[in-house]
């Protein structure tokens, strides 16, 4: 049996590895202390905050993409915390500025807009550039898209006084290897770089999976310390995917089978509601003992349980037949899918639980309906 599938772990759940998230952590920190390079956390991929006792133990803060993400950072992890937005309201920046030490801002109007009161509150300002480069193999992740509306382009920065702006954050990676960093860096230095001088700090955003098989982590360091080296500068990482990569499953049960051009097994979780990525980008997650259709004596098309009628998780094959009560364990889903989940229908929403080191099991949250209640008035 495997070990997410303990009968205390109660179905469906969302399940961190506490082990799994450690020697995450413990890479991590191997590249701040090699590179110089600070790394600090996405909430926007990873905000499970009652895992953030461990994260703070090696990462230096967190990095927010609204007023309550910073508020969860401040409260709940406790040290640096950075900001960037699209674009903010003034009630935003009231409420961020007791809260950030690092703001950076998409457009100079932005920037115009709201430099003074930063500067008054003694806040890190910095500037979201747009490096023309395209590295995203997914085009709803990728920012340097044409007419992508993330950053400023270097044309729109020439005979602009930059005084006041200590850094220039940058984001166009999407679970991408340290080379296509450096074709990144190329890019950069090539549009920006007579500007980097003059800064504090290069923010190089996310997208840099260095917690995934293969990747080249020496190659990374490298990259990084002689980025800080040539201009004298604080580098500065915030991952959401790599901090939580492969560090727990969604585990779900069949509910019933069907026929319809095949077996249907329907589960207890949806794709909608559970697992958006799924339909949005779309991919296909990985199950433990399953295979591709066909590959295996018995195929089944696997489907949630919201109307939705394209609920529909894929077609995978395992050894045995599937029954009403197994239990299936999704691979990999502790980063950008319990941060996007709904309550689409009404359907139960997946407990959240951390399976300890030595072994143990604590559900740190289960849903109830008045939170389904409360969603909305």
């Amino acid at each position: 049996m495997s070990k997410y599938t303990s009968p205390n772990i109660p179905s469906p759940c969302y399940v961190l590895d506490e082990a799994l998230l450690r020697k995450n952590l413990q890479l991590m920190q191997r590249v701040q202390e090699q590179s110089g390079a600070d790394i600090i956390l996405a909430l926007k991929g990873f905000s499970m905050w009652s895992a953030f006792p461990i994260v703070r133990e090696y990462l230096k803060g967190c990095t927010a993409s609204s007023v309550w993400e910073a508020k969860l950072a401040a409260e709940e992890f406790g040290r640096e915390v950075h900001a960037y937005a699209p674009a903010y309201k003034q009630d935003d920046i009231d409420q961020l500025l007791p809260l950030v030490n690092h703001i950076s801002f998409n457009s100079l109007g932005q920037w115009q807009r709201y430099r003074e009161q930063v500067k008054a509150a003694g806040v890190s300002m910095g500037l979201r550039i747009n490096p023309e480069h395209q590295e995203a193999e997914t085009e709803l992740y990728d920012p340097s898209a044409p007419g992508s509306r993330l950053g400023v382009k270097a044309e729109s920065l020439e005979g602009i006084e930059l005084e006041g702006i200590e850094g220039f954050h940058v984001h166009n990676l999407c679970e991408c290897d340290s080379f296509a960093l450096e074709r990144t860096l190329e890019a950069v230095e090539k549009r920006f770089g007579h500007y980097l001088k003059q800064m504090k700090w290069l923010n190089l955003g996310g997208g840099h999976l260095m917690t995934r098989a293969g990747y080249d982590v020496d190659h990374l360091i490298e990259q990084l310390r002689g980025l800080a080296e040539r201009y004298d500068l604080q580098v500065i990482l915030e991952p959401g995917s790599a901090v939580a990569w492969q560090t727990g499953p969604l585990i779900c049960e069949v509910v019933d089978i069907v026929e319809n051009d095949g077996k249907i097994a329907l589960l207890d979780i949806s794709a909608t509601a559970h697992m958006p990525d799924v339909l949005e980008m779309p991919y296909r997650p990985a199950i433990t003992g399953g295979g591709l259709p066909h590959e295996k004596a018995f195929s089944y098309r696997l489907g949630g349980n919201s109307c939705l009628a394209g609920d529909v998780i894929g077609t995978y094959s395992f050894d045995h037949p599937l029954s009403v009560g197994d239990r299936l364990v999704f691979e990999d889903m502790m980063h950008y899918t319990m941060v996007k989940t709904t309550f689409f229908n009404g359907v139960q929403h997946p407990a959240i639980g951390i399976l300890r080191e030595d072994g143990s099991f604590d559900c740190v949250r289960q849903f109830r309906y008045e939170d389904f209640r409360d969603r909305l008035s």
